[in-house]
């Protein structure tokens, strides 16, 4: 139990639990912003009279008090009131809307990205009210279970149409690819969902692809990589994962034109494992260095002085790297605004954040389906807020197959001569 002291005429001592705490801070701030709103728009009217000289915009009183559902739980939210007796050119008179808290809202938007998991755990709909009030609280009203199954319905109905649209009239410079585990309840094995992310024309991030793959092989990858041709994607120029992946060979034998650049920070947790911790240190360090330096040639002269290093004594740290030295540096060949997003699988790491903290909260998927669909409306729901490439205006030159060295765009024949 957690206790605060209120000021004013609340000072007491009061006992929360912090569920109750997260609700209560949700509710005053949620007031807060709805009195800031409503003085604002007050004050914008503050000239506008009547033939009296009375102000045609004050304030009246506060709604009726309605149950509103936030992430943090169901909470009683009063919202001040406005009248406002202006009228239009057509004669209607104009009302204030809260841009906050519309109208008739009942549930936050933010509450959809934890919908999915409710159901999709496996449970029952009798089980389902325990389920939402284990993630809203107690008092979390406003989403029965018929609501529920009749949401569930659509789910399956968009993962159908998402695993089944044409992708033809897109091009993706650059995808990532990775698999992502986590666990099913009542199964020994963990789902390895497959998933690919990749980069339109204009920069921005499109989840392509999310499918169940044993443990992460060829065939698996083969599997997905010839579904997405064959719904019309052309071969992207550029695919980033890591080297331990099934996937090299799939995509060698489905998009053999496109180049390999592997995950830099797979590549350091491989590399350290191989050394001893009181060494990891440095050794990181000078990995940052190779990964960071400015020019290729300046990677591989580091390259160089980290097996230089360790080559003697720990012969397998300096062969995990340097097997990899191609694919590794064959980002210099890109703009080097985009070197911060195709170096790493962190686009795939950071979007499935969401998806592995609500499958610990659920204690896990009830089936395999059911974690594969979670995992995709967690992720639709969060590539809402996916930002694009940094100078994605350079997207479409690398498309074009504009040649880069070293991060800067070459100049072509014709350009030299002009010059």
């Amino acid at each position: 139990m957690l206790k605060i002291v209120t000021e004013g005429a609340e000072q007491a001592d009061v006992s929360l639990s912090l569920d109750e705490l997260a609700r209560e801070g949700a509710r005053r701030m949620i007031m807060t912003a709805l009195q800031e709103e409503v003085e604002a728009y007050i004050v914008r009217h503050a000239r506008e009279r009547d033939e009296n000289g009375h102000r045609l915009v004050v304030r009246n009183g506060n709604a009726s008090a309605r149950q509103v559902t936030l992430g943090a739980g169901t909470v009683e939210i009063r919202a001040p009131r406005v009248h406002d007796k202006r009228v239009d050119e057509q004669g209607q008179r104009r009302r204030f809307t809260s841009e906050i808290l519309p109208r008739y809202a009942r549930r936050s938007p933010g509450v959809d990205d934890v919908l999915p998991v409710l159901y999709l755990r496996g449970l029952s709909t009798g089980d389902f009210r325990p389920a939402l009030e284990s993630l809203l609280g107690q008092k979390a009203q406003g989403l029965s279970a018929t609501t529920i199954t009749r949401l569930k319905a659509g789910w399956e109905e968009e993962y159908r149409a998402f695993r089944q649209r044409d992708l033809s009239r897109s091009e993706y410079a650059y995808i990532w690819v990775d698999g992502v585990h986590f666990r099913i309840r009542l199964e020994e094995d963990r789902l390895s969902a497959l998933v690919v992310l990749g980069v339109r024309a204009d920069g921005e991030k499109e989840l392509l692809a999310i499918e169940d793959g044993y443990r992460e092989s060829s065939e698996s990858w083969k599997s997905v990589l010839r579904d997405l041709k064959a719904r019309g994607m052309r071969a992207p120029v550029l695919a980033i994962g890591d080297g331990a992946l099934g996937f090299w060979a799939a995509l060698g034998e489905v998009f053999p034109q496109t180049r390999e650049q592997r995950c830099w920070v797979h590549k350091i947790v491989n590399v350290l494992d191989k050394l001893p911790q009181r060494l990891q240190p440095r050794a990181k360090r000078m990995l940052h260095e190779i990964m960071n330096s400015e020019t290729r040639a300046a990677a591989e002269k580091e390259m160089g002085s980290f097996a230089q290093e360790f080559e003697a004594k720990y012969p397998k740290a300096v062969e995990t790297l340097l097997k990899d030295k191609d694919p590794l540096l064959a980002l210099f060949a890109f703009p080097a605004q985009h070197w911060r997003h195709i170096r790493t699988t962190n686009a795939i790491e950071s979007a499935f954040s969401t998806v592995r903290l609500r499958t610990r909260v659920t204690k896990g998927a009830g089936s395999r389906t059911a974690g594969l669909l979670m995992a995709y409306k967690l992720l639709d729901a969060a590539s809402r807020r996916w930002r694009a490439l940094t100078g994605s205006e350079l997207v479409r030159e690398v498309l074009s197959g504009v040649e880069f060295q070293d991060g800067k765009r070459k100049e072509t024949a014709t350009e030299r001569v002009a010059a």
